[in-house]
């Protein structure tokens, strides 16, 4: 058993090497203690449940690999490595697979589980259990909690994903990374404008208030000028008389829409979240912490959040009523003919929230907020017929760059739903306003290197149907975005109103 521990303990130093970004080999002791420790528990565990060495320490060494791998491609897709928290996709991935095993590749899911099934039946089968394998077992985890105990300094991470990762090791932050996770917070420090204390008296009268989240929306056409203008017209049309426009600093890079969703709805920035930043739903949005929708709620607001995906994920249908929304209308309330390609349309979300706006037994202002899910990848799964692309370009593509078909026909889809909502809003006899935003940039690795990479910001833009402006575009943090749209909604309503519906 001691030369499997040891050997095994060896392999699992070189397949670190394989890490994208490498982490550095000069490190502190205590992360090399770390590392040890956490194979010598993981080892013991196994071998104490099947006493069979041989068997034991493979299954952790392909675990580690596993997670070797999964960090790299994570890395490649969002610039950022594998972390503590993403142990809980594991299960996603089970239960969502296609928002997540294409980016891992479905033929390699399919040959390790494959792979992996052949060598449970032959290890099980072929290695036979070693008398007093379990006090061996015994001895391996005493001295793993042993090496932890050691290794378990008072070193407090960066939070920077990539920084911990290269000055660590991979165990060792993520190690360091599950004890911040469970250091108890207090949400009073993490300063949310919509505390209580902020909350004024309303004004009469109130204006409706619509915000959404538009999956993986930026203004595509700064990325290449094969892209015809006209994709994003309504856009255009709402940003010249918008009350604010401009670039949004956004949370996240090609995906985890949740960061930037929290940022948006609580105004609390991702530096003051700690370890939380990576999923600040898991925990922290649970705790009921003020947002824009208890802010609007204390005000007389009817506050509903929409998202077209089953309700669970990411836990939203606890946190959304946690975090001050009366009511959640996730993918049940809608139907498979409302779907453009995979997921459910924008287009389908516009009707969903002109339903609302226009019912004639409302009694309150509304705060709508809308998650989109349309743009939603792998974008790579989904074919664009040839002669649709002079739609949408005026250019032949690149190569490499397919996936930007279906990216922009998307686009296109949410530029339309632009135009729903602007109509919808204008046949209001009231003032009522838009916030829409992108959560963050899509994930289109041949396409970026192939015309290159955006900086990682979004767009957004803030309009009234009453109040017409043109003003120059100012960028803006996503954390900060949610206040001011609660300023916009708080002037006066004197100026020229927009004209009517076209």
């Amino acid at each position: 058993m001691l030369h499997v521990g040891v050997v095994g303990l060896l392999i699992t130093f070189l397949l670190e090497r394989l890490l994208v970004p490498r982490p550095h080999l000069r490190r502190p002791l205590s992360c090399w203690l770390l590392h040890a420790g956490a194979w010598c528990v993981s080892l013991a565990l196994l071998y104490g449940l099947t006493a069979r060495p041989l068997f034991s320490g493979i299954n952790v060494v392909l675990l580690w690999l596993l997670i070797v791998m999964v960090s790299n491609t994570k890395y490649h897709s969002l610039r950022e490595p594998f972390v503590c928290a993403d142990f809980e996709y594991f299960s996603d991935a089970v239960r969502f697979p296609r928002l997540y095993l294409p980016f891992f590749g479905i033929a390699k899911a399919a040959l390790l589980a494959t792979g992996f099934v052949i060598y449970l039946w032959a290890g099980l089968t072929f290695e036979a259990q070693v008398a007093g394998g379990r006090l061996d077992a015994l001895w391996f985890w005493l001295a793993g909690a042993i090496l932890l105990k050691l290794g378990h300094r008072h070193s407090v991470p960066t939070f920077d994903a990539q920084a911990d990762l290269l000055r660590w090791g991979l165990a060792a932050s993520l190690w360091r990374y599950f004890w911040a996770a469970r250091a108890p917070v207090d949400p009073a420090t993490l300063a949310s404008p919509f505390s209580p204390d902020n909350t004024p008296a309303p004004a009469a009268p109130m204006p409706d208030l619509v915000s959404v989240q538009s999956e993986s929306f930026f203004d595509v056409r700064e990325l290449w000028p094969g892209i015809k203008p006209q994709v994003l017209s309504e856009y255009d049309r709402l940003a010249g008389e918008a009350l604010a426009r401009g670039k949004l600093h956004v949370a996240a890079w090609g995906a985890n829409t949740v960061r930037t969703e929290f940022a948006y709805l609580t105004g609390i920035p991702g530096e003051r979240l700690g370890v939380h930043r990576f999923n600040p739903y898991r925990v922290l949005a649970r705790k009921g912490l003020p947002s824009i929708a208890s802010h609007l709620k204390a005000q007389g607001y009817r506050t509903v959040c929409i998202h077209p995906f089953d309700g669970s994920f990411y836990g939203r249908h606890q946190v959304l009523p946690a975090l001050g929304f009366d009511e959640f209308i996730d993918v049940r309330s809608f139907n498979d003919t409302q779907k453009a390609g995979p997921f459910i349309g924008d287009c389908a979300v516009a009707d969903k929230i002109h339903e609302l706006l226009h019912d004639p037994a409302r009694t309150q202002p509304l705060f709508i907020h809308a998650v989109t899910m349309e743009n939603h990848g792998p974008l790579h799964l989904e074919q664009v017929d040839a002669a649709q692309l002079p739609t949408w370009f005026d250019r032949p593509l690149l190569q490499g760059m397919d996936d930007l078909a279906p990216y922009v026909r998307h686009l296109a889809n949410a530029d339309q739903m632009l135009g729903k909502l602007r109509n919808s809003l204008l046949e209001r006899p009231n003032e009522a306003l838009l916030c829409f935003f992108g959560d963050h940039v899509p994930i289109l690795p041949n396409v970026y290197q192939a015309v290159g990479e955006p900086a990682g910001d979004t767009d957004y833009l803030i309009w009234s149907n009453r109040r017409q402006h043109s003003v120059t575009p100012s960028p803006i943090r996503v954390d900060a975005l949610s206040s001011h749209l609660v300023a916009c909604a708080a002037q006066t309503q004197s100026e020229s109103p927009v004209g009517g519906v076209a």
